[in-house]
């Protein structure tokens, strides 16, 4: 199917790269910063020429189009669907994309950053990837691999699709989101307006990866209240809220619960974020486990050490607040197989093994499958994200647009 078709995806990829997306948690509006929307626009405009005439950018950010159905087939609505936004945890200014053809399996470096490098030691899945071409960022940015990969895909497979009518699909909508990075991907959503039955994010990052688990996850807000004074008249007055924020903080386990001593189906607790001042901090944590039942169970160990933190300073006060953030999207991908039957055997058509994993994480699609969304997450090549060592395989992106192309035919098939 694809040998004489001359693929678009890595050229998109490039230019896409270069567009300073980053997302703001700081900030109030929705998207919550405006380059976003100016990356949609963009995209309406590619989906234009590539002859989508429905395409759209909606007040919230939201990339809406359509590729016909050429069918008589009552096929399903599926969606692919990916974010726009890049992470706030590494700078997307100014990215520089640079190709490394051909790579020969050793060391790559960065020219803005010779102190830089990217090593199949540290990143085994580059020792898998000789002789194809790496795409990174050139040192002082991140790459955008997360996920403008999954928007290149995407857009690749649209013009597939729109450029080989013998390939018979559905109806087949793409969605493009804003803010996933900091958790707000379809907070703005209008389910109705997409119209689809069942979707798959672009997301994942090993060649064939396929993800229908995710975290369940929780966020925990504690605020600290102290008992301020003058610090030169402060015997027996002052409660430093800062203070029992590093208690509570000090108390939590070192060898187990934390991001860096787990790995695996183990869950963590981790603290994100911590601001204020003597009489008052505030301190943000994440909860994660695959078993949504374990959230809680961390979260009764968090206020029983916060009891103790308590104790430990007489008059100081905290108020506990935990926030449901997104569930594993397996107990509402269970219901429905023919999901991720037809995702493994496209895959499989494009010639690559399946790899069956959980995501350490979560995606738009765990909130989707939640909201009456069924949409686990599919592969694009994406590596190292979220810091300068981010890179992306060429021929690995290639493959992905296959995936897709091939899944859109199955559910036609079957229907």
């Amino acid at each position: 199917m694809f040998q004489n078709y001359s693929f678009t995806v890595a050229e998109r990829f490039i230019r896409y790269a270069q567009i300073d997306t980053q997302s703001d948690p700081d900030s109030k509006s929705y998207p919550s910063t405006d380059k976003q929307k100016d990356f949609g626009r963009l995209l309406v405009r590619e989906l234009h020429e590539i002859g989508i005439t429905d395409a759209g950018l909606d007040e919230f950010g939201y990339v809406f189009a359509t590729v016909p159905a050429n069918t008589n087939k009552q096929v399903p609505v599926i969606c692919f669907c990916a974010h726009v936004d890049t992470s706030p945890d590494c700078s997307g200014k100014d990215v520089k994309p640079i190709i490394h053809r051909d790579y020969d399996g050793g060391n790559l470096e960065f020219p803005d950053d010779p102190r830089l490098t990217l090593s199949p030691n540290e990143h085994p899945y580059l020792q898998t990837k000789r002789g194809e071409d790496i795409i990174t960022a050139s040192g002082t940015t991140l790459l955008g691999a997360d996920d403008k990969a999954g928007i290149a895909v995407i857009m690749d497979m649209a013009n597939y699709l729109m450029t080989h009518p013998e390939c018979r699909h559905g109806r087949v909508r793409i969605l493009f989101t804003p803010d996933e990075e900091i958790g707000r991907g379809v907070d703005k959503l209008d389910l109705a307006r997409l119209g689809a039955d069942f979707a798959y994010t672009l997301d994942a990052g090993e060649r064939g990866s396929f993800e229908e688990e995710t975290f369940s996850a929780d966020g925990v807000r504690i605020v600290f209240h102290g008992v301020s004074t003058h610090p030169g008249y402060a015997k027996d007055k002052l409660v430093n809220a800062l203070k029992v924020a590093a208690a509570f903080l000090d108390s939590l386990p070192k060898d187990e619960w934390s991001p860096e001593t787990t790995e695996g189906r183990y869950g963590f607790v981790h603290p994100v974020r911590l601001s204020g001042g003597s009489e008052k901090a505030s301190l943000e944590l994440i909860v994660r486990d695959f078993v949504t039942a374990r959230l809680a169970a961390y979260e009764e160990h968090l206020r029983n050490k916060l009891v103790d933190a308590l104790a430990a300073f007489p008059g100081a006060t905290a108020d506990f607040e935990v926030t449901e953030q997104y569930r594993n999207m397996k107990e509402v991908l269970d219901n429905y197989p023919q999901v991720s039957q037809y995702a493994e055997e496209a895959i499989g058509r494009a010639g690559v093994p399946v790899r069956r994993s959980s995501a350490r994480g979560g995606t738009d699609g765990s909130r989707l499958s939640f909201m009456g969304l069924p949409c686990p997450n599919l592969f694009t090549g994406e590596m190292a994200f979220h810091g300068r060592q981010e890179f992306v395989s060429i021929q690995d992106m290639q493959k992905s647009v296959e995936t897709i192309v091939h899944l859109a035919m199955i559910w036609e098939e079957n229907a």
